[in-house]
């Protein structure tokens, strides 16, 4: 118990499977309080298999998460989430048939007794477009309206820890800065943050730790500037 004492998220040596086929093989990822960390790599290497993981969708064979001093390994993604992760998934998954205010107190709450909870008030001060934009459905938003509503949502769960699978994916580039502010003022309230994301720069001035997967495997992790001074030998694992 005593390694974990400064950790708020400790995966470790995770393998995990999709049927017969093995995603993982010994990924680990350590977050602090109040760190702002990445999940970095090309597609298919095991980012989205490792965040499932840590949320309880998808079961790994070996290794253990702990999650806030508790072994979350083998519990069910709702009483991890109750726990204080919030996630903000690939694809985004608003309630399409609900409007944008419906969305956002679906599934508010602030089970852990946060000293400055996350409001609507809050939350539309974050993204005023959503104030505008109260009354229309999930399904009549555009994709980086979508995205600002998913993390609204999220937030509306008062997290210790938010995930975001995917953060700016598809979106044009002015939203994309937009989601970048939102996730700098995030930051610098002292939320632990874990970003998976094909935009370097921008995650190169906020984050704090950053971890390549390649083919299932963590194979490097650093700082920002260490992964400056590296960039050119991990091209070929981040992608870019």
């Amino acid at each position: 118990m005593t390694q974990l004492k400064h950790k708020l998220l400790q995966a470790s040596d995770l393998e995990t499977y999709y049927g017969d086929a093995q995603a993982l093989f010994g990924a680990s990822l350590h977050i602090e309080e109040g760190e702002f960390v990445t999940l970095l790599g090309r597609n298919g290497m095991g980012k989205t298999t490792t965040v499932r993981s840590v949320m309880g969708i998808m079961a790994p064979q070996k290794g253990r998460i702990w999650f806030a001093g508790q072994d979350i390994t083998d519990w069910p993604s709702y009483q991890i989430a109750r726990l204080g992760i919030g996630l903000v998934p690939e694809q985004r998954q608003v309630f399409a048939n609900l409007s944008v205010y419906e969305n956002l107190i679906a599934t508010a709450h602030n089970r852990l007794q946060q000293k400055n909870p996350w409001t609507l008030e809050r939350v539309y001060q974050l993204f005023p477009r959503l104030k505008e934009r109260a009354g229309n459905l999930g399904s009549n938003l555009s994709g980086g309206e979508q995205q600002m509503l998913a993390i609204g949502r999220a937030l509306m769960t008062n997290p210790r820890l938010l995930i975001l699978d995917e953060a700016t994916e598809g979106l044009a580039p002015i939203v994309r800065n937009e989601i970048w502010d939102c996730l700098a003022t995030l930051k610098q309230s002292g939320l632990s943050v874990l970003v998976i994301d094909k935009n370097l720069v921008p995650l190169l001035r906020l984050a704090d730790t950053h971890y390549i997967l390649e083919k299932g495997h963590t194979v490097w992790q650093g700082s920002s500037a260490s992964l400056l001074d590296a960039r050119h030998e991990l091209k070929e694992s981040l992608g870019v």
